[in-house]
């Protein structure tokens, strides 16, 4: 397993990292914890989690993750062997904090001295901000996002306030490193500046949606990634498990993701189904797993610090925490931008 520094930190954190949203909805506590011991066995020291986690979120499932994993280090005390990310959600979500809420010095206070109860433990390495206060492109909302202009005083205030509460909890030892999630280069490089300015915490990732499928990180957050040392842990680097292949010509399969998403799902289009058999056929020319191509791409980028799987099985985790073995060849790479080129963005 590769290792690589987290931002400006002196963590090194493992190019594969363990996503954890499925346990508590599509996962039972017991799947989760084989899960952990199977990426744990393979090498990787990096898992991440939210409070809104298990997901597709809803009330029921809120904070199940985190309680899933704390209960797993109550278990096999080895705190000390994870660097664990976690967030904070962002407005938006009824059954939190009452629904009247936004990421702010009240809210930051609660929502992580909750998530050290769920997680059983005192510290969290890496505490993310899940989203903007402002709104995000993200979450299918790329088409229509337009962000407003005539508050920037206010967010920059806010930002300020979110960075000193931040400050607060690394002096007390409940945080060590802070990132964003879901963010633009406008916001990083806000929270940058004031991190410069009032000498508050830097941000030393960012934790934004990134895979063959969705590459809205390139080029300018891409470069601010590597110059400003705040890399990408790249989410849903299979798109949600298109890039395996198993939606292909309109299947559902039973237990996938997909049954949970009928409502709302951005990535059922049909220029993202051709770009995932062009991908897939790809994948087949040079006898590769399509699955396995998909993501030793995201991990060869070279502004991802880290890139997060997820699987609902320990067979499908197996196949992608192999992924971190392939190296894809020139060829490959020149057929994949080919695609691109052709399928931009397909959602």
């Amino acid at each position: 397993m590769e290792y690589r520094q987290l931002g400006t930190t002196d963590l090194k954190v493992s190019a594969i990292c363990l996503g954890t949203m499925t346990w508590g909805r599509q996962n039972t506590e017991e799947e989760g914890h084989a899960q952990m011991d199977m990426a744990l066995d393979y090498g990787v020291n990096f898992f991440d989690t939210a409070e809104m986690y298990a997901v597709p979120p809803s009330p029921e499932t809120y904070g199940k993750t985190e309680t899933i994993i704390g209960n797993w280090f109550a278990k096999k005390k080895n705190r000390d062997k994870v660097i664990l990310a976690s967030k904070v959600a962002g407005p938006g979500l009824s059954w939190i904090r009452g629904g009247d809420y936004q990421i702010d010095r009240k809210n930051i206070t609660i929502a992580l001295d909750d998530s050290l109860k769920r997680l059983q433990t005192d510290y969290i390495d890496l505490y993310q901000l899940h989203w903007p206060n402002r709104g995000s492109y993200h979450f299918g909302q790329f088409w229509g996002y337009n962000p407003e202009p005539s508050n920037t005083d206010h967010v920059r205030d806010n930002m300020v306030e979110v960075l000193e509460t931040l400050q607060d909890f690394i002096k007390q030892g409940k945080i060590r490193h802070v990132g964003l999630s879901n963010e633009t280069a406008w916001g990083t490089m806000t929270y940058l500046k004031l991190a410069e300015e009032k000498k508050l915490p830097r941000m030393v990732s960012i934790q934004n949606e990134y895979s063959l499928m969705y590459r809205l990180h390139e080029p300018d957050l891409a470069e601010i990634s590597l110059r400003e040392k705040v890399g990408l842990l790249a989410w849903s680097p299979l798109a949600t498990g298109m890039l395996t292949g198993k939606y292909a010509k309109g299947q559902v399969p039973e237990g996938s993701r997909w049954t949970m998403l009928r409502k709302h799902n951005q990535r059922n289009t049909p220029q993202a189904h051709a770009a995932v058999e062009a991908y897939v056929n790809l994948a087949k020319k040079h006898n590769l797993d399509p699955a396995q191509m998909a993501l030793a791409f995201v991990t060869s980028r070279p502004f991802v610090t880290s890139n997060i799987i997820g699987a609902t099985s320990v067979d499908q985790l197996k196949v992608n925490l192999e992924s971190d073995q392939l190296v894809l060849s020139k060829e490959i790479l020149k057929e994949i931008d080919g695609i691109r080129r052709e399928y931009p963005i397909p959602y």
